[in-house]
């Protein structure tokens, strides 16, 4: 397992502590804050629920040609990404390098024709790129919290320019009071957001450019029914059940 960068005293970018117990290896800062889980019997098994919710976006964008994913992390999401949607290309971007030198640990797949990692700023990226994304995927967080300027109204302004005429912004809050961000994503969207709890308390926003990718009268409990299907399709309905 390579070990993370040691943290000089003018980086100010968090050195990730990867811990590995009973099977399971987890990413974080150094709180009580889980980054990323892997089950390492079952690498790209996503082991948070919130990360299944995420990948939900399947059920309105099955075939999307280009994804963007935001943060990194243990790259479960990367993963998934990766190995069921083959003719897809991924860009991910993750600002902190001491996190992208653990890539090797969580098993996550080197760079080829279609996968990429940058270490780049996110809310840049999303300004800049001239690459028009079919879906999304915004799982960033420092220690505790997102960067304000991953939640501010410039950043999500940019996600909708981003995406294709049809995309699909999909975006992880684990936030007490997410209030203000939510009603940042509906300025943003014009109101065509959608809200889904998952198991582990995180609230995962779905956010359509143009017509709605979902009937107008979708509601939660019906994307909830929607998701355990979901589930069951790939075996994610179940509690993780590492080894020792």
């Amino acid at each position: 397992m390579p070990s993370p960068i040691k943290r000089s005293t003018i980086d100010p970018l968090p050195v990730p502590v990867v811990s590995h117990e009973d099977g399971v290896m987890t990413l974080h800062f150094g709180s009580n804050y889980i980054q990323s889980q892997m089950v390492v019997d079952e690498p790209e098994f996503l082991s948070l629920a919130y990360t299944r919710a995420m990948m939900a976006f399947e059920m309105f964008m099955p075939t999307p040609r280009e994804i963007a994913l935001i943060g990194l992390g243990g790259g479960s999401i990367a993963k998934w990404c990766y190995r069921h949607h083959p003719k897809t290309r991924l860009t991910v971007v993750e600002i902190n390098p001491h996190v992208i030198a653990v890539r090797n640990a969580f098993r996550i797949p080197q760079d080829d024709r279609r996968f990429r990692i940058l270490c780049e700023d996110g809310a840049k990226f999303i300004a800049k790129t001239f690459t028009r994304f079919d879906v999304l995927l915004i799982d960033c967080f420092t220690a505790e919290y997102p960067p304000q300027e991953l939640c501010s109204q410039e950043f999500y302004d940019n996600c909708h320019k981003a995406l294709t005429e049809v995309g699909l912004m999909v975006v992880n809050l684990c936030v007490k009071n997410h209030t203000r961000i939510l009603s940042r994503i509906r300025k943003s969207f014009g109101g065509r957001i959608l809200l889904s709890t998952s198991d582990d308390g995180n609230t995962v926003v779905f956010a359509c450019k143009g017509d709605m990718l979902w009937r107008k009268n979708e509601d939660a409990a019906s994307f909830r029914m929607k998701l355990r299907r979901f589930e069951r399709k790939y075996g994610l309905g179940r509690a993780m059940a590492p080894r020792g």
